[in-house]
Order: structure tokens, then sequence, then C-alpha cells
């Protein structure tokens, strides 16, 4: 087997002595999609967190390409070629795509100008990997819509070398068609060899765009499954019942 990408291994971490994650350990793999499923409070995304710098842990480790890594903030996390996109995208509606690409990270040029031109250039080239029939370069981001939104966030953390991608709820709110676009930049990810954490409650979601899905309860791991070997029904039971399908059951 090729070395994880990720591994998170028995990780804990408690507040005001609860235990949010309770001895967690999770892998990701270049070129795949994990999905992380639970209700709210089941600790999915204080887990992701741990790994993205927002929260440290109490105890367990976190390896990058096999080796230990100290995760203390965000900007360590970005040192690692881990970078998060959050719900709310962390856009800014009245700039454009260019603009928020390159948003607290502006190129300049030698007499110290921002070089929107070249921003622009740049924002052309990463979209044409990514999303070829982009064509709002010039438009606010608030008068795209969400599956442009998405494609703008996901440049930006492509463009600064992104290896590690954690997702949250990306087709939350979007339609079909929006779903669709999200998918296939999902899928041009993988081809790149990226790896991806994907934390949503959705679980057609999870089916649809996921590898394989680690579902958590009460802060506890109930397992980790490919998302071929079972059907929804199976990972609402590991959801709500806390148990593995019994067709996988050790």
């Amino acid at each position: 087997m090729a070395t994880p990408l990720v591994e998170l291994r028995n990780i804990c971490i408690a507040f005001g002595g609860i235990k949010a994650v309770d001895d967690v350990s999770v892998d990701l793999y270049p070129g795949e999609v994990v999905g992380l499923l639970g209700h709210n409070g089941a600790g999915k995304s204080t887990l992701i967190k741990c790994l993205s710098g927002a929260y440290r842990m109490d105890s367990g480790e976190i390896r990058i390409d096999g080796r230990p890594v100290e995760i203390n903030n965000p900007r360590d996390a970005r040192a690692l070629n881990i970078e998060c996109i959050y719900q709310t995208l962390a856009l800014a509606d009245n700039l454009d795509a260019a603009a928020n690409l390159f948003l607290g990270r502006e190129l300049v040029t030698r007499f110290g100008f921002v070089d929107e031109a070249r921003m622009e250039a740049e924002t052309r080239r990463i979209m044409q990997r990514l999303n070829p029939n982009f064509r709002k370069f010039a438009a606010p981001v608030k008068a795209l819509s969400g599956g442009q939104r998405q494609s703008v966030a996901i440049a930006r953390a492509v463009y600064f070398n992104a290896r590690i991608l954690i997702m949250d709820e990306p087709t939350a709110a979007l339609g079909p068609q929006e779903t669709r676009m999200v998918a296939e930049l999902i899928q041009e990810l993988k081809r790149q060899g990226l790896g991806i954490f994907l934390i949503d409650h959705d679980i057609h979601a999870v089916k649809e765009l996921c590898d394989r899905a680690a579902v958590m309860k009460n802060g506890q791991l109930v397992g980790v499954v490919r998302c071929a070997d079972v059907s929804e029904d199976d990972l609402l039971g590991m959801i709500i019942l806390g148990k593995m399908p019994e067709h996988l059951a050790v």
C-alpha cells in the first residue's frame, strides 16, 4: 500500500471535561475523497479542525506523508499545504475572481504596485485547468452562481499549492446543475492527486462524491467504509445506531 497523505492517529480533544473527539484514527490517500459523516456534535468538525490548526488536540498524532508533524495554528497547516474551503467560502462579495483568489496574497510589480494584469492572467490560467467554462472574470463574486463561487474558492486553494483540501458541505444549497459542477471540480482535483476531507450531513452527497466515508457518533469513530460497499441506508444506520452494517461487521 502507498503511504497515506494524511494519518490522524488516536486523536483526542476535550472541552470542559467533555470528550469531543475520543481516540479517533482516520487516514487519507492522494487522489482520494474521504467523507466525514455524523450528527451535529458527533465530533467530525472538531476532528478536522485539529488538522486545519483551528484546535489543538490533547493527545494523538498527525502524520503527513508518513512523518509526524506539529500543527498548532492555521499558519502551520498552510505551510503543510493544507487548505480549507468553509461553507461560507470566505469570499469578498464586492471583488472579482482574481482579487478574491489573491486576497491577502496579492501579486505586485517591481515598483510595489498591485499587479492586476498578472493576477487576472494567473486566475484565467488556473480556471482553465479547473473549470474551463468559467467566463465571469470581471464580475464581482456576488453576481456568480453557487457553483461558480465554489470554483473561485477551490482555485484559490489549488493555486497556492494545496495538497490536502478540507471542504465543508460543498454542495449545500446548490441546485442539481451546480452540484454537478462541484462534483466535476472534485473529480479534477482527484485526478491531480489532491486528497480531500469532505465534511457533510448529506448521505447522498457523500455516496456521490466520496471514495470512503468515516462515520462518527458522540465523539467516537463508528467505522470507515468504502462508499461502493454500502447503501445510503447502511450509512444512515451507522449515524443513528453507531454500529457497522451487518455485512461488514467483524
